[in-house]
Parts: C-alpha cells; sequence; structure tokens
C-alpha cells in the first residue's frame, strides 16, 4: 500500500458534485464489437440473468477547491463489462459511481455480499450500482439519488432528511468511487439486522448478506474491491484524510 495512496488511489474529501450527462464517441465500443459480444456471450453463459442495460460511464473529471465536476456518457452494459473485464485500456473513459457508506453509531460499518447471478458475485463493498437513465435530470446528473436509491433498494435503509452531504472521491484503478460516508442512530450490528430482514422479504435479492468492518483487521483482501480497501484504511487510520461522517 502507497503512503498517501491506499492501494493506489487518490483519497479526495468533497463537499460538492456536479454530475452531467454529454455525447461521447466512444472509439474504443466501436473498435471492439466482436470482443464485446463474445465477452458478453461467456458471460450471460454463466450468469444468464444479467441484463444488457444502459448504464453511464464517466468521460471527464476535474476537482478544485472540494468540487469535482465529472462528465457521463450513456452506453451498453454489455460494453462495460467487456472494457472492465479487459483491464479498462482507454484511459479516457472509467468506471463512475456513487455510493451510500453505512456507519453505525459505534463506528463500525456495514457492507454487502454481491448475490451469486451478480457480475460481481462474492465480492463486498458498499450499495451501490452504476448510474443510469433512471439518474438523468436534464442535463445533469443525480448522483447523491442514485446512490440513496441503491441503499433503498438492497438494503431496505432510508437516509434521513437532515443527514449531512459530505462525499469522499477514490479515485484510481479505472474508476470514480463517489461515497457518502452517513452515521446511523443504531449500531452497525442493529443495522444489518434490519438489512437482513428487508433482504429475506426480497423475492430476488441482489445481495447475498451483510458484513460489518470495524478495524484495519477487517479489510479482505479477497473479496473486497481495491477502493473498499483504499477508504476502510483511509477510515481506519488516525492520520489519514477526514473521510469518517
Amino acid at each position: 500500500m502507497s503512503e498517501g495512496r491506499p492501494y493506489g488511489f487518490e483519497v479526495l474529501p468533497l463537499t460538492r458534485i456536479a454530475a452531467r450527462l454529454v455525447t461521447y464517441d466512444w472509439a474504443w465500443a466501436r473498435d471492439n464489437a466482436a470482443r464485446i459480444a463474445e465477452n458478453w456471450a461467456r458471460r450471460t453463459a454463466a450468469r444468464p440473468a444479467l441484463f444488457d442495460g444502459p448504464v453511464l460511464l464517466a468521460c471527464g473529471c476535474a476537482v478544485a477547491d472540494g468540487l469535482c465536476t465529472v462528465d457521463l456518457f450513456e452506453t451498453r452494459f454489455s460494453r462495460f463489462i467487456a472494457y472492465r473485464d479487459g483491464g479498462s485500456p482507454d484511459g479516457h473513459v472509467v468506471n463512475a459511481f456513487a455510493a451510500i457508506v453505512p456507519w453505525g453509531a459505534d463506528g463500525r460499518v456495514v457492507l454487502g455480499e454481491m448475490g451469486a447471478d451478480t457480475a460481481n458475485a462474492g465480492q463486498v463493498y458498499f450499495p451501490c450500482g452504476t448510474p443510469d437513465r433512471d439518474d438523468v435530470r436534464g442535463e445533469a446528473v443525480d448522483l447523491a439519488g442514485s446512490a440513496a436509491r441503491e441503499l433503498r433498494e438492497e438494503t431496505g435503509l432510508a437516509l434521513q432528511e437532515d443527514a449531512e452531504e459530505a462525499w469522499v472521491l477514490l479515485r484510481g484503478d479505472g474508476q470514480l468511487a463517489f461515497l457518502r460516508p452517513v452515521r446511523f442512530p443504531d449500531p452497525a450490528r442493529a443495522l444489518r439486522a434490519r438489512m437482513e430482514l428487508h433482504r429475506a422479504a426480497e423475492p430476488d435479492p441482489e445481495l447475498a448478506g451483510f458484513h460489518i468492518a470495524g478495524a484495519a483487521a477487517d479489510i479482505d483482501p479477497a473479496r473486497m474491491p481495491p477502493y473498499v480497501r483504499a477508504y476502510l484504511a483511509s477510515a481506519f487510520d488516525p492520520e489519514g484524510p477526514a473521510v469518517t461522517p
């Protein structure tokens, strides 16, 4: 883990995000149609429930004085997953997404484990999803709304109206992970119990379960993506940047 860049990620506290939808000619996707089709056939053979819907990826990002301006364009999920599976070879396009980080009143955080039928089966991270057309408001993209919706759909938790809106950007590894740490009034075990009740009531839950992390020793290098490890390493580092609520 590099000093100042845990797991190769910049950790940037933000005060505001301004995301917008733009038109972008993605040359990599146009030039690799056959590779995309082959990758999608392989993916769906293993997990037939995968859906090739529209998603938004980032083609531009700038940070200044706590404000992050990010440009997003629409493409198909099959293109995105082939691009990611290939190591994100085009440095101009990155996966951008937003997530609520649910902190318990006891200073521990709850993460979800992805279900067997999902593209990231078995991985452990914060409830989130790649933004799509449902998050577009005119020319703006509502990343805060996307994060809140994913939290509600996957865990049953809703944000309080007075919840502070501060963000942390994890930038690296072909990703822009916009994380919003929120502290809930219940301890982490109680939050996990509520999430499990919600999951049990779902006819087709996306998550297979939930995990609690309260110290650096709880970071799972086998199942947590690098951006999650980077965030938790910073959160549990007393000398790190301010990334907890």
